[in-house]
């Protein structure tokens, strides 16, 4: 396998010597200079400067090290995952999320999970950020997904795993979904839905009101995205969501996206843990899941077929 040939290079390379190498892998050395050369001959190019008292990579070969390492990485764990496959993973997760991932992202998330891992007990609690973190350094909740940014305490485990969108959306009627084009300033002395305080979508649309200074003419507050969407829809007024929050609005004409000009407003969704404690197999297996959302979207697209949006 081509992994045997880059894992002797990898040796040969760290190790600066053949027979070092050798002995590391358990091979003769001929053999260890046999994978060289074939490898050297297949690239077209000299990998290493050789001499009597220690192995020197070229150019060519720092680059191949540098992808060999990272090729060799993901192989482990395709391995470790496709071992994992064929163990039984019991026991239980106390899981928690802030309202955006609990009610649009983790659904989808945890039935995939359950599919895989059908004797493991899911429980979840849905609340806030700040609700969430809470529970985390408690100790009451194992994992937790939230959106926005998180202080970071050195008590917590803090992980970015996917970007999350944020749009401005309004009534299909609002005298400002008509427009071609907005910039940030027509969005002032506008009514405005948002979030209850210690939610990240509150945080998001503060920081996104304060850094355009759009001035409120009056705000309508709610505790959850749900309620948030009603209002909009009913024309109380303008608010900042999740495009993964309205993405069924937006497709049956409830709502509609305001085309506010600027760069597209990001936000990172994270997955947080107490350092202090530590992971169950089940909640290890659970952590990994998430973290193939962040791996998934960043491979070419022509190297996987996407699924949906979460």
């Amino acid at each position: 396998m081509i992994v045997d040939t880059l894992r002797v290079f990898v040796t040969v390379a760290e190790q600066r010597h053949f027979s070092k190498a050798a002995e590391l892998l358990n091979m003769s050395q001929p053999g260890v200079s046999q994978h060289i050369r074939n490898m050297e001959n297949e690239l077209g190019t000299k990998l290493m400067l050789r001499s009597p008292k220690q192995v020197k990579l070229t150019e060519e070969g720092t680059i191949l090290y540098r992808k060999a390492k990272q090729i060799l990485g993901l192989y482990e764990e395709a391995k470790e995952q496709i071992h994992l496959l064929h163990e039984v993973v019991t026991g239980s997760i106390q899981i928690g999320a802030s309202f955006t991932i609990g009610e649009y992202i983790l659904p989808r998330l945890l039935a995939k999970f359950a599919a895989q891992y059908p004797e493991v007990d899911l429980e979840l609690t849905i609340g806030n950020t700040e609700e969430i973190v809470a529970g985390i350094r408690s100790n009451e909740l194992d994992l937790a997904l939230v959106e926005g940014s998180v202080d970071d305490h050195p008590d917590l485990i803090i992980t970015p795993y996917m970007q999350d969108e944020m749009i401005v959306v309004a009534a299909p009627k609002h005298p400002l979904a008509s427009a071609s084009a907005l910039n940030p300033a027509d969005l002032t002395d506008q009514n405005w839905i948002i979030r209850e305080n210690g939610s990240g979508t509150r945080a998001f649309s503060d920081h996104f009101l304060q850094a355009n200074g759009l001035t409120v003419k009056r705000s309508y507050v709610f505790n959850s995205s749900q309620g948030v969407k009603e209002a909009v829809s009913a024309g109380l007024g303008i608010a900042v969501l999740s495009r993964l929050a309205v993405r069924k609005e937006l497709e049956n004409g409830e709502l509609c996206e305001l085309a506010v000009s600027g760069p597209a407003m990001k936000r990172e969704l994270s997955v947080i843990r107490n350092r202090q404690g530590s992971l169950t197999l089940a909640a290890e297996m659970f952590q990994r899941k998430v973290q193939e959302q962040r791996k998934a979207a960043e491979m070419p697209r022509d190297m996987l077929e996407l699924p949906d949006p979460l």
